[in-house]
């Protein structure tokens, strides 16, 4: 269906021109548009409003809502067909409609565009990735880590709210519950603005480019290093170093990193990696230092202890949700003594396969 003449010498001709599918609903459609254009939106996010852009923007939406009123009898303005718009699509129809170039600017300033608008979770590695079915955990799925949840939480409220808050390094025994923490933090907090992105390995080569991108969108960021560890030659180190201490470039207000790692030291250390005692460069120690001293620039470092078997066994019966009896007791304790061991993940792994 074309809905209006094409104009190819218009700044958003193919934004606004471009015939929408037969049997799709126009305003769903358009709305769309607006809200995955990330090249306008991330001009109007990154620059204040020049009189130029405001003028050639205001004649687009001029221009389109004398089309809209002269289609009005034949494509009601209220049609999105069978779908039930966002808050956001619904905001894009306003701006459409009435709207004027400083409200479809506040749009972006309050929904952002495209993968943003309708995604809590991400995945980055030298390009950003959805995660259409994020992992659902909760915190009331975790046992025995009471007090180190509720310092996280409280570091991640300040973040919600705007005022100062700390890098985090969840480091401990493994399956104690680090990683689910941190996921949990996304199932939480995500009505509130928070959006979680797992930054894979080879994305810490591009965190720059990253944080480009994340400063002007209108949510907060935790930039999850799940895993964390380097060997003592790595470039990586250097970046991550940069972006917990500052660099050329500056962290954004809405980005916070929150890392895991099963070890206190996150650069691997070997015996032959120190430096000669009688070494005649005096700098060798301090540069040995450096690399140990990563993790103290997280501002809030949470230890995740091993569990005994006592927590272990809460942890089976919290997730059952019922008292163990004598057998259950037994097969649990089993479970773990074949090789397992006594952790938060073969307290799950035994509750799902009863």
């Amino acid at each position: 269906m074309q809905l209006f003449p094409p104009r190819h010498d218009s700044p958003l001709a193919e934004l606004f021109h471009t015939p929408v599918p037969s049997g799709e609903p126009w305003a769903w459609v358009l709305g769309q548009r607006i809200l995955a254009d990330e090249t306008l939106a991330r001009r109007l996010l990154t620059k204040p409003l020049s009189p130029g852009m405001a003028d050639w923007i205001g004649q687009e939406l001029g221009h389109l809502r004398q089309e809209l009123e002269r289609l009005k009898k034949q494509y009601p303005f209220s049609d999105f067909g069978n779908r039930d718009p966002s808050a956001a699509e619904s905001a894009t129809l306003k701006v459409l409609l009435e709207g004027s170039p400083t409200a479809l600017q506040n749009l972006y300033q309050t929904y952002g565009y495209g993968i943003y608008v309708h995604h809590t979770a991400f995945l980055y590695s030298r390009q950003m990735h959805t995660v259409e079915q994020p992992d659902p955990v909760r915190f009331d799925d975790l046992v025995g880590y009471e007090r180190q949840i509720r310092s996280l939480r409280v570091n991640v409220e300040r973040f919600l709210a705007g005022k100062p808050a700390v890098p985090v390094l969840l480091y401990g025994a493994r399956g104690s519950g680090k990683s689910t923490s941190v996921k949990a933090l996304r199932t939480h907090y995500a009505a509130q603005g928070l959006r979680l992105v797992e930054v894979l390995s080879e994305g810490l080569e591009q965190l720059p480019d990253l944080l480009e991108v994340l400063a002007p969108l209108p949510y907060k960021f935790i930039l999850y290093l799940d895993d964390l560890a380097f060997a003592s030659e790595d470039q990586r180190f250097h970046k991550l170093k940069a972006l917990l201490e500052g660099a050329v470039y500056e962290r954004p207000s809405n980005v916070l990193v929150v890392a895991t790692s099963n070890r206190r030291n996150l650069v691997t250390q070997h015996w032959s990696d120190r430096p000669d005692p009688d070494a005649n460069d005096p700098a060798s120690w301090d540069t040995l230092q450096d690399k140990l001293a990563l993790a103290d620039r997280f501002g809030l470092v949470l230890t995740f202890p091993p569990f005994d078997q006592q927590r272990y066994l809460e942890a089976v019966a919290h997730i059952l949700g019922r008292e163990l009896d004598e057998t259950t007791r037994k097969a649990a304790l089993e479970f773990a003594l074949e090789g397992r061991g006594f952790s938060g993940r073969a307290a799950r792994h035994f509750a799902h396969l009863q």
